[in-house]
C-alpha cells in the first residue's frame, strides 16, 4: 500500500498537462495564445523574429508538431501559401483544416491596409488580401484576442470559464498599455520614415506617421543600387526621420542610404523575440516605441 500512497503522491505533485496544443505560424500569435491560455495551453510557434515568415521551408518537424495541434492560428492573407498549405494537407490533422474551430486565420478580423486594386507580376510580392502584417498595430491584436479566447473556450469547454476570464484582464491591461503607447509615440505624428519592406504598414497607420520610401523597389524585391542611389537624391530633397528596418531585414541597405544621407537607420523588432526587450506583446511594443522615438530625443 506505502508505494501506492508514494504514486498518488508523486502523481498529485505533478504539474497539470496542457489541455490545447495550440500552433501558431508566428511568434506574435503563439505569444497572445499563452497570454490568454496560460497552463491550460501548450503553444509552438513556426517561424521566430528573424526569419522571413513568407519564406519557410515545411520541414518533417512541423508537420509533426501541427499533427497534434488542437488550435492553428496565423495570420493568413496569403502570407503562408509557400508552406502552410502543405503542413495542413501532410499533418493529416482534420482538427485545424481552414473551415474547423481549429483554424484561425488573425487577419480576417481586422481591417486591412494596401488591398490592391489589380495585381500582376510586375508589382513584386503583392498580397491579393491586402497587408498580412497586421500584429504591429496593437488594436488589431485586441481584436484577434476576442477571437482566440471565444475559441479556446469552445474547443476546451471544461476550461471556458478560465479562458473567458483572462481574456477579459488581458483587454484591460492591454487597453491600458495602449493608451501609454500612444502618449509616449504622440511626437511621432507626422514625422517621415523609410522602410525596408512593408512590414510596418499597420504601425505607421496606428501612430500617424508618414511612409516617404521604401528600401524595396517593390514589395519582396531586394534593394538595388540603382533603386538606392534614386532613394539618396529623394532624401536631399524631401529627407526622412529615419530608415526603419526589421529583425529579420539585411541591415546594409539600410546601412548604406543612413551613411549617404545622415538619417539614422533603426532596427524594429518584427515581432516578439526580436530583441531582448521583446520577450512578450507588451515588451515588444514598449520596445518599438522606444526606438522610434529614440532618434527625436
Amino acid at each position: 500500500m506505502r508505494w501506492l500512497f508514494l504514486l498518488c503522491t508523486f502523481a498529485l505533485s505533478l504539474p497539470a498537462a496542457a489541455a490545447i496544443n495550440v500552433f501558431a505560424c508566428e511568434p506574435e500569435w503563439a505569444a497572445l495564445a499563452q497570454e490568454l491560455g496560460g497552463d491550460k495551453v501548450s503553444t509552438i510557434s513556426a517561424t521566430t523574429a528573424f526569419q522571413d515568415p513568407h519564406h519557410i521551408e515545411a520541414r518533417p518537424s512541423l508537420i509533426a508538431r501541427i499533427r497534434s495541434a488542437d488550435l492553428v492560428v496565423c495570420s493568413g492573407s496569403e502570407l503562408e501559401i509557400g508552406w502552410l498549405p502543405l503542413l495542413l494537407t501532410q499533418s493529416g490533422n482534420g482538427r485545424v483544416q481552414p473551415g474547423s474551430p481549429g483554424y484561425i486565420e488573425a487577419s480576417q478580423y481586422v481591417a486591412k491596409l494596401e488591398v490592391p486594386r489589380a495585381i500582376d507580376r510586375s508589382m513584386g510580392d503583392v498580397h491579393p488580401g491586402g497587408n498580412p502584417h497586421i500584429h504591429t498595430d496593437p488594436r488589431n491584436i485586441a481584436k484577434v484576442a476576442a477571437v482566440l479566447a471565444e475559441r479556446l473556450a469552445q474547443i476546451d469547454g471544461a476550461n471556458a470559464a478560465t479562458y473567458r476570464s483572462r481574456g477579459q484582464a488581458f483587454e484591460q491591461r492591454w487597453k491600458e498599455a495602449i493608451a501609454r503607447w500612444e502618449q509616449q509615440a504622440a511626437r511621432l505624428r507626422g514625422v517621415p520614415l523609410v522602410e525596408h519592406h512593408k512590414g510596418f504598414t499597420y504601425l505607421v497607420n496606428w501612430l500617424g506617421m508618414r511612409d516617404v520610401g521604401d528600401l524595396e523597389p517593390k514589395p519582396g524585391i531586394p534593394p538595388t543600387t540603382s533603386h538606392l542611389a534614386q532613394l539618396v537624391d529623394q532624401m536631399k530633397q524631401a529627407p526622412a526621420k529615419m530608415i526603419v528596418y526589421s529583425s529579420y531585414d539585411d541591415p546594409k541597405a539600410a546601412q548604406f542610404l543612413s551613411q549617404r544621407t545622415g538619417i539614422p537607420s533603426v532596427m524594429l523588432p518584427f515581432t516578439v523575440g526580436g530583441s531582448d526587450k521583446a520577450k512578450d506583446l507588451f515588451g515588444y511594443f514598449d520596445d518599438v516605441i522606444a526606438r522610434l522615438t529614440g532618434p527625436l530625443q
